[in-house]
Parts: structure tokens; sequence; C-alpha cells
């Protein structure tokens, strides 16, 4: 008896009302060491439907899920100790990050995990690398993968420090648009008929925008930061008053791997101002008061809440799908996310 056909993700370019994260997603993608999304917003906005079809586009194609509950052996691996005393090797079984390799690794309810599973995700989403030590016998493996972790705010937040840890973040909501549900829902639909059918429609479009994350992880090492780059990273993070300089350093790469996708010749200061809003929703301060300024009332900055920065496509940022309304263009994925691309 031939077994059922396995089925297809739903098409990364077929998503609706998720210009934000998919831009989030890509960037990521394109550059694995910006540590990782974290995706925050209500059940039912798609964050799954998203990560999913985002490893669909990636060479490996491996979309792992870490379950709540796991233990720290089951996400990085164990060692078998006897087997190293008796045949002097180390016999290794891989954990969950060995089989992201290449992947995507979906972390849903990030903030329900313990904090030490967390850091140990986000220290490999960084780093590329898993080290797994036991008894003085360790063994290292390359994990380069998307991190994705996902959590409903209503369900408690995660520590401060574990936050900026994150890459990027983006905030979903629920979608009040008449027209925009109904898309969603008939493309949903269509898809869930016919995933086959659904997918072949989009088959030429998934085909070029994969090849186009490829090529822009080619060209990331020809790209530097010129002084005016660093200066606007800089700038954008002194006005959100972060802590430390990670988002310095996110910001870069971020800039950088959307320069590579718009296949720019240079970053601009222009990509930072593009990326700002992704590294900064989860790290952003209240501006603090100088010394030396001035303290009347007039001269103070208005406090912002930790989490104002929402894209302001938040109302349109949940998504199934919808059916291709115009075919690929020659340089931009058409109904993917809105980034044409700019000389710079």
């Amino acid at each position: 008896m031939s077994a059922a056909p396995t089925r297809p993700a739903f098409p990364f370019t077929a998503l609706v009302g998720q210009a934000a994260l998919q831009r989030a997603l890509l960037l990521a993608a394109i550059d694995p060491a910006i540590g990782g999304v974290l995706v925050s917003g209500p059940r039912g906005t798609a964050k799954s439907t998203a990560a999913r079809a985002l490893a669909a586009l990636l060479p490996e194609g491996a979309f792992v899920t870490l379950p709540l509950g796991a233990s720290e052996d089951k996400l990085i691996g164990t060692l078998d100790l006897e087997a190293a005393l008796r045949e002097s090797a180390v016999r290794f079984a891989p954990g969950l990050l060995a089989r992201a390799h290449g992947g995507v690794l979906y972390v849903d309810e990030v903030n329900l995990l313990p904090d030490a599973l967390v850091d140990v995700l986000l220290d490999a989403a960084a780093s590329g690398v898993n080290t797994v030590e036991r008894d003085g016998v360790s063994h290292t493996h390359d994990a380069h993968f998307v991190l994705v972790g996902t959590m409903n705010p209503e369900e408690g937040e995660l520590r401060p420090q574990l936050l900026d840890r994150f890459g990027l973040m983006v905030e979903l909501g629920t979608p009040y648009d008449v027209a925009e549900r109904q898309r969603i829902v008939k493309a949903r639909l269509a898809f869930d008929a016919d995933p086959q059918a659904f997918c072949a429609v989009r088959e030429a479009e998934q085909r070029a925008l994969a090849q186009r994350i490829a090529a822009a992880r080619d060209a990331l090492d020809k790209l530097d930061w010129s002084d005016a780059v660093h200066e606007r990273a800089a700038q954008r993070c002194i006005e959100a008053a972060v802590d430390g300089l990670r988002a310095d350093l996110v910001m870069l790469r971020a800039a950088r791997a959307l320069a590579a996708f718009e296949g720019a010749q240079a970053v601009s200061p222009e990509h930072v101002d593009e990326v700002a809003d992704c590294v900064l929703a989860h790290r952003r301060h209240a501006m603090p008061q100088r010394s030396d300024a001035p303290s009347s009332p007039e001269t103070q900055p208005p406090a912002s809440p930790r989490h104002e920065d929402k894209h302001t496509e938040t109302s349109s940022d949940a998504d199934w799908g919808e059916l291709p309304p115009e075919p690929v263009a020659a340089k931009a994925v058409k109904g993917v996310i809105p980034l044409p691309a700019k000389k710079r």
C-alpha cells in the first residue's frame, strides 16, 4: 500500500497581510547570525504557517518544532559515554539543533520555556555551532538554522535579558479589514481543497524567491558598512534608549541582509531605517533625562511603553494567503513584501 503524498507547506509568496513578518523572516534566513525572530501575537495569526512556509524556501527545507517540556538532551543531543570509554570513540545522538541545520527551528510559546533552554537556543542560533559536553567528552557540530519563537503576550512575557537576545521582533494583530479577511479565508479554503494545485500556481514565484535568498546569502561578504551607516544605526539605537550594543550589531547585520536581498551595491543609511522597527520593537525604552539638559517639563521627551513600536500594518498582519494577482517581476517577487529594488 503506497504512502499518502506529503502535504506541501502553504506558499510563502501567498501570505497576505504579513509584510513585516515576511521581511523579518527573510532577513534572518539570509543571515542567521542576526539571532532569530520573535513573533508576538494572539492565537490564529498564522505564525507557524509563515515559519513553515519559510522553511520550504531553504535548501535543506527542514522544519523542526521544539515541544514544550522538551529536555536539554533532546534539544542539543547526547553522547554515549559507555561507547566512548569502551571504543575510544565518541558516539553522538543528534538532537533537534542538528536536525534543524539548514532549516527552521520553530518554538511555539517560547515565553513558557525554561530560561536555561532559551539560553541554549539563542546561543546556537547566534553562533551557528552546538557543543555537547559530558564528563570531559565533547562533540561539536554546525547548527545553522533560522530560529522562530512565538509568544502570546497574554500568557506572560520573556525576561528582558532573553528578549534582547532575539535579533528581530514582529508584533501581529487580528485583521479587522473585511476585504482582507475575505482574501485570507478564500485562499486558505482553496489551499485546503487542493494543496498541490494551489502551490503549482505559485511555483514560479517560490522558485524565484528561493534563488533570491541564495543570491543574497552569497552577496553578504561583499557588502560592508560605511561610517554613515554606522552613524545612522547608532542614532536610531540612542533614540530608542536601548541597553548595551547588541541592537547596533543586529541593526547593521539586518541592514546588510536587506541590501543583499535588494541586490544593492552597498549598505545605505536608508537600509538601516527600513529594518530599525523590527530591531527596536522589543528593546525600546523611554529616553532618560540627560544630566546636562534642562529639567523643565517642556524639554523632557515623552515616555514610551516597551512595545509601542508596532508595525503600522498591525491590523492586517494576520494571514493565510491569497492567489497571485499577477506574474512575477524580473527583479522583485510580487506579493511577498514591499521591497522595491533601489539604487543606492
